[in-house]
């Protein structure tokens, strides 16, 4: 017993030490990170592709924003699910508002039943692009954007090495559900991820055309459940490098309860398992992360039980220094963003103590949830999303079982709540 609990201890701490190491690199790029803004006679014509089902909680305000970049040549293109979509109506008095004429919506035309939806409507909007348009930026409608995001977002594209950009989102820790909580847990640890394993995000990103011509990115999508962790093995076996822009890790302010966090993650970590660059590194995260600090505090209750005081002792100070160094990093790193949310002109979330005592059962909920969320994913072959169901039996496998348009009724009663 005594052996088990010293490799406890041992894993718990050194996992520490390596989560801190990583989010340093993190936040020192996060403030070296410098890229000169290209003058408008140097950036491309850039066609800006938004795909809508469901009327996203801050829909209007995502239009808006993208519709008013600090950027020459661009053109904002809407595929929304149909015309009786909630998303429709919206969007059009979103552009009708700021009077905006660089844009196009266009309705899903074709369901294609052996990819997503989302998939179909990149295809689509993609495939209808003329020869003008030298970059593709995609963006979800849960994302916000500054007025520079699109410059800030193409200039690298102009090194010939670099074949695709990308930011990250951020959600904010004030929220009134426990979901919204956990979610911001498990994203302050997933940012970090990304950014290390270079995995494209694609609520914020952008690929040259001829890229996205000569990696055949549409033939994938066109089989294919998720967008955008794929396109990280479709760039590096071209030789190109993938970009990760600091300045564009946007807020994102919606609300969300357990139930549907639970949902999203089992739907998430499936298309981890399907197109992850590094899956087993993930596991093994999974591993460290969840399963190490569980069964610490699982094996420490019942010491007390046995009454095995200096035992559970130990363990009980093994996983506090661990659950109290992951609090540490989490207000390191909220404080490091909010430096930059702040310098996008965006209110940051005000730290309570209240907020801090939450963050810390956070932790432990957090690793139950993804843990049960994990296990879950392994055996799971159906996928319901946004109202359509899935049948899903490998990467490029894919089944969508019945198509129906998006309606009112399928909208949340929480205005701010997630799809």
């Amino acid at each position: 017993m005594q052996d088990v609990m010293t490799f406890l201890s041992k894993s718990l701490i050194s996992w520490l030490v390596i989560q801190v190491c990583f989010t340093l690199v993190f936040l020192w790029y996060l403030r070296s990170y410098k890229q000169p803004l290209l003058s408008d006679d140097q950036l491309p014509k850039t066609a800006v592709i938004l795909c809508l089902r469901g009327a996203d909680p801050f829909l209007p305000n995502c239009v808006r924003s993208l519709l008013t970049q600090n950027y020459p040549q661009y053109d904002l293109k809407l595929i929304i699910d149909s015309a009786e979509d909630p998303a429709f109506k919206i969007a059009q008095e979103a552009i009708a508002e700021i009077g905006a004429t660089n844009f196009q919506i266009s309705t899903l035309r074709t369901v294609r039943h052996n990819c997503s939806l989302k998939c179909s409507s990149l295809v689509q909007a993609v495939s209808d692009l003329d020869d003008s348009y030298k970059v593709v930026a995609l963006v979800d409608a849960d994302t916000i954007v500054h007025p520079n995001w699109l410059r800030e977002l193409v200039s690298p594209l102009t090194n010939d090495k670099v074949g695709l950009t990308t930011g990250n989102r951020w959600y904010v820790p004030t929220g009134k559900y426990w979901g919204s909580l956990v979610r911001y847990a498990g994203n302050v640890s997933t940012v970090v991820q990304m950014f290390v394993f270079q995995v494209p995000w694609g609520g914020s990103l952008a690929i040259k055309t001829e890229v996205l011509h000569q990696t055949e990115l549409l033939e994938k999508w066109g089989e294919a459940f998720g967008d955008d962790m794929l396109m990280h093995k479709v760039i590096k076996k071209h030789g190109l490098k993938i970009k990760f822009v600091p300045s564009l890790l946007m807020v994102n302010r919606e609300e969300c309860d357990l139930i549907t966090l639970f949902a999203s993650l089992k739907r998430l970590i499936l298309c981890s398992r399907l197109y992850h660059p590094n899956w087993l590194a993930l596991v093994s995260d999974a591993v460290s992360s969840i399963l190490f600090p569980t069964v610490a505090i699982i094996l420490a209750l019942g010491l007390l039980l046995a009454s095995e005081w200096e035992g559970a002792a130990f363990l009980l100070q093994s996983y506090s220094i661990y659950t109290m160094g992951l609090l540490l990093l989490m207000l390191v790193m909220e404080l490091g963003v909010q430096e930059l949310i702040r310098s996008q002109g965006q209110a940051i979330a005000k730290i309570s103590l209240t907020t801090i005592i939450k963050m810390l059962i956070a932790i432990p909920l957090t690793q139950w949830i993804y843990g049960l969320a994990m296990l879950s994913s392994l055996w799971m072959s159906t996928v319901t999303w946004r109202g359509l169901t899935y049948k899903i039996q490998g990467p490029w496998n894919i089944r969508l079982v019945e198509y129906h348009p998006y309606e009112w009724l399928d909208q949340p009663i929480d205005g701010k709540h997630s799809l």
